[in-house]
Parts: C-alpha cells; sequence; structure tokens
C-alpha cells in the first residue's frame, strides 16, 4: 500500500533552515504528482506546494512563496522541501502526499522559535 514517511523537521531559530524529505514507496512514485501540506495546532491542514512528475513544475501558496523550494527524486522515491527565513508561524507538523491525495505518514514537526 502507499507509504510516505516525513522526515527532517526539528527546532530552529526565526531566520534558519530546514531541508524536509518524504520517503515514499508502494507505488510507482514517477508518475505522481505530489505535495507540501502543514497543520498548526488548533488550524486546518493547509496544502503550501505541489509538483508535477517530472519536477519541471511547482506551486506554492502565498504564505510561503519566495521562501520554499520542491523538489524530487524520482530515482530514489523522494520528495523534498527546502524551507528558508522560517518564521514563528511557520511552526506546524508538515506532511506529504500524493496530488490528489491526503497524507498518509506522521508528518515531521517544524517548530519555529528563539
Amino acid at each position: 500500500q502507499v507509504q510516505l514517511v516525513e522526515s527532517g523537521g526539528g527546532l530552529v531559530q526565526p531566520g534558519g533552515s530546514l531541508r524536509l524529505s518524504c520517503a515514499a514507496s508502494g507505488f510507482t512514485f514517477s508518475i505522481w504528482s505530489m505535495k507540501w501540506g502543514r497543520q498548526a495546532p488548533g488550524k486546518a491542514l493547509e496544502w503550501i506546494s505541489d509538483i508535477n512528475e517530472d519536477g519541471t513544475r511547482a506551486g506554492y501558496a502565498d504564505s510561503v512563496r519566495g521562501r520554499c523550494t520542491i523538489s524530487r527524486d524520482n530515482a530514489k522515491n523522494t520528495l523534498f522541501l527546502q524551507l528558508n527565513s522560517l518564521k514563528t508561524e511557520d511552526t506546524a507538523v508538515y506532511y506529504c502526499a500524493t496530488n490528489p491525495g491526503v497524507p498518509k505518514g506522521q508528518g515531521t514537526q517544524v517548530t519555529v522559535s528563539s
């Protein structure tokens, strides 16, 4: 079955950077568009970035545009999210998913705090 395992989160100071990873298995990763979302405490899941099957097109929500880069390595069945210039409001659990699709994993916690 579809498995998505997110990693790379942690505690970072405002202005810092993190690179999140999503290891995919159980499906043909290279033929699926993918996306990243996040859920902050008490808030709804927000989809923040997506990428097409071969990684040539990407989209970003206004909340992260200019600070975030999505990428993928189809040879390694892995999706990435580079987060830069992090703000306290970026604190959330980050999830990956197929696009369309819903989160399947536990997510990875990103906490931005001084």
